[in-house]
């Protein structure tokens, strides 16, 4: 049969009407002749709610795209071209434990960051390594997208524990900095050129290019005062200081603050938590109120309310470079692949959020050489907690976990360290299987 075959894991997620509208907005040069969404039994009546919706959303737009909803994954990954992944082990009630346990030792509670992303890697990297062998034998021949988080993490443990090759980690933080930097400059973001190096979200602008010209340092410049314009819905904008900023001199992301901002980040997430809740807690009044809608029978299109989710525009790059994988497009997108030696200070065979360019093939990373001293420490850093943390997942090694909290930035010390983990160990239980094998 002509045409693509595109499995979305994670199929009943809030962020689905967007991938739908992207392929839509893409079909005359990406005929996707089946989309399958596939979700957990927990998840069914959010699956049947977006499924509805994004069956709407095709029969609007008069395209052939056949819609189906399923919670058998190895049916749905028969023969697929594309498989997507966009989920959450343990829903937001998870998250929303990996916020708020940090927070009573006087530690950054956040999604990807600190003990909060070792957790969500923990629970997740397990369940990706099944949907990779399931693949293997299934649609052998299949590109796996992640925009699972934490994606570098999970990137890095599909190529270091699987067979599979054909894997890319996505974000939106890449997409964001550019929107950002469009609008400080007030331009469309289609002039600006940034070159991306790091990991996912340790990601730094290189170089800021406007229609080819280096405009790095006005932007730096514009970046100081109480905001950056270069932000994140679920990232509090504290702007950057003048001199710091300047001595930087490179774009940071918006999760940088967690590390050169860390009190004011912890005062300021202590101070929500008690007040409005975690931001997991907000995501979840947000994803009701976004079902609310989804369930209109009248809505046929993404309804604007979804850019209030952090990670708005995750499901519009996952459509960029499907189209341009498959379309052999060879324009330049920054993704989370095996590093193959552009970043040289990172080892080779280590995933890195690197500009590619994508080809019918597969990214193939630009060269940036060594990253600026600056920064280079604490990347690599981020680099060993997410190798430890990815043979933690793998292997239910207590150790590893331990050591993996331990080197992270974000954690104390040692003693600290131990309890956070001890403490969320016990609290994740029904998700982590491979820290408590029964004793034979």
């Amino acid at each position: 049969m002509s045409g693509i075959k595109i499995v979305t894991i994670g199929g009943g997620s809030s962020y689905t009407p967007e991938l739908v509208e992207g392929l839509i907005k893409r079909y005359d040069e990406l005929p996707v002749r089946e989309l399958w969404l596939v979700d957990i039994p927990e998840g069914e009546k959010k699956l049947q709610i977006v499924g509805a919706l994004a069956k709407r959303m095709v029969e609007k737009a008069g395209v052939p795209m056949k819609v189906h909803l399923t919670l058998d994954r190895r049916k749905a990954l028969a023969g697929a071209d594309f498989v997507t992944t966009q989920m959450r082990v343990g829903l937001l009630d998870a998250r929303i434990k990996d916020e708020r346990i940090p927070l009573k030792y006087g530690v950054i509670g956040q999604e990807t960051n600190g003990p909060g992303g070792l957790f969500k890697g923990l629970r997740t990297i397990p369940v990706i390594m099944d949907i990779c062998r399931d693949m293997e034998e299934l649609c052998p021949d299949a590109w796996l997208i992640n925009f699972t988080n934490p994606a570098g993490m999970v990137t890095e443990a599909v190529l270091r524990y699987t067979n599979r090759k054909k894997v890319i980690g996505l974000c939106n933080v890449p997409i964001g900095m550019k929107m950002g930097v469009a609008t400080i400059l007030g331009v469309d973001q289609s002039r600006i050129h940034i070159d991306f190096a790091g990991l996912n979200h340790m990601v730094f602008g290189l170089g800021v290019y406007l229609d080819g010209n280096n405009v790095t340092p006005q932007i730096i410049d514009k970046l100081t005062g109480e905001q950056s314009g270069i932000t994140m819905q679920n990232i509090l904008d504290l702007g950057w200081d003048k001199d710091f900023i300047k001595a930087l001199g490179i774009l940071p992301c918006p999760y940088h603050r967690y590390y050169y901002q860390t009190r004011t980040m912890l005062e300021h997430e202590q101070e929500e938590a008690s007040k409005n809740g975690t931001r997991a807690e907000v995501v979840k009044r947000v994803e009701a109120e976004l079902f609310a809608l989804y369930e209109d029978p009248d809505l046929n299109i993404k309804p604007p309310q979804l850019e209030k989710r952090g990670g708005a525009y995750y499901s519009e790059a996952a459509c960029n470079l499907i189209y341009s994988i498959y379309n052999d497009k060879r324009d330049i997108q920054p993704v989370n692949v095996r590093n193959n030696g552009a970043i040289a200070s990172i080892p080779d065979d280590s995933a890195v959020e690197v500009n590619c360019v994508i080809t019918r093939e597969g990214p193939v990373p630009l060269a940036v050489g060594d990253l600026p001293v600056p920064v280079r420490g604490l990347v690599q850093q981020i680099k060993s907690f997410e190798r430890v943390a990815a043979e933690a997942a793998v292997t239910g090694d207590y150790h590893q976990a331990l050591l993996a909290m331990t080197i992270n930035p974000l954690v104390p010390s040692d003693v600290v360290a131990k309890q956070i983990l001890d403490e969320m160990l016990e609290a994740h239980k029904e998700h982590l299987p491979q820290f408590f094998k029964p004793v034979t």
